[in-house]
């Protein structure tokens, strides 16, 4: 079940020359909602406001947004307790064609959608992958971004139906790992922690920036460089963020096999700390 808003008013529609149905040309947010609250909103906001500017598209103003999310939040019948909001935000409608409508303005909506949290077993076991043939484009102009074309992970996702599967892993044409379809990754190497460098191609999520900084500030040597596919294999431990599940440890990627050490149960601790409230489980 989901509930949509826009300007304030539930909405069940949207206009047929929308650039975001014709182009994809918009970006989106998928925030966390506990106890009624957005959580890692300054970071969800920073990066919305740092992808609208690449785009070149108006930004919406964080004490206008913060007040419609929080309308949509009371008026949705949703409970809010646990669940889950998607922000986006479109380069408005106009003309067929792919410029820009000069008097063009942004389009926001809003959604409030029934969340369930993660299987407490996940989290003490790891969970079990797929290395996906899909690969991410090299793109550095959208690198980052959380574009409303995703397309790759559509693709990529389709490749396996096993519910044993939570996640299938990405690699670039070259062969580095970049990311999972709806997750980023993080690799264990003795005592230091690595992610997939994503100024080329990818999604730098609000979670992964969120474990860095907690790493960071907690002793744990953290970097971000690329990962080739045989360095990943090689890894002591990898787990997984995403803005929804928070940290995952990873049990398996196809028939390669990893033990939830020391270090992985280490990072699920601060991370509680953090408040990230599953990591705790």
């Amino acid at each position: 079940m989901s509930t949509w808003f826009q300007h304030g008013q539930a909405v069940d529609a949207m206009p047929l020359d929308s650039r975001a149905l014709h182009y994809g040309d918009g970006l989106f947010e998928t925030i966390a909602i506990r106890a009624g609250k957005a959580r890692l909103w300054a970071l969800h906001v920073e990066r919305l406001r740092s992808g609208c500017e690449r785009l070149g598209i108006e930004a919406p103003d964080e004490d206008g947004l913060s007040k419609q999310l929080e309308h949509a939040l009371r008026s949705s019948t949703v409970d809010t307790q646990y669940a889950l909001a998607k922000i986006i935000v479109s380069a408005g409608s106009g003309r067929r064609g792919y410029q820009r409508p000069a008097d063009g303005s942004a389009e926001l909506l809003i959604g409030i959608f029934e969340a369930v949290p993660p299987d407490a077993e996940l989290l003490r076991h790891g969970v079990v992958t797929h290395s996906c043939e899909t690969i991410v484009a090299v793109q550095p102009a959208l690198a980052g971004i959380k574009s409303l074309n995703r397309l790759e992970q559509v693709l990529a996702r389709k490749e396996w139906q096993d519910p044993e599967v939570f996640e299938g892993l990405m690699c670039d044409a070259d062969g580095q790992l970049i990311c999972g379809t709806m997750s980023n990754v993080f690799v264990i190497h003795g005592g230091s922690v690595s992610t997939p460098a994503l100024d080329r191609c990818g999604v730098a999520g609000v979670m992964r920036r969120h474990v860095l900084d907690t790493l960071s500030a907690n002793g744990v040597t953290v970097a971000v460089c690329d990962i080739a596919w045989d360095r990943f294999l090689s890894a002591d431990a990898v787990f997984l963020t995403n803005s929804q599940f928070g940290v995952l440890p990873v049990r398996a990627c196809d028939e390669q096999q990893w033990q939830v050490g020391s270090l992985s149960r280490k990072i699920l601790s601060l991370m509680a700390q953090a408040g990230i409230e599953e990591c705790a489980a």
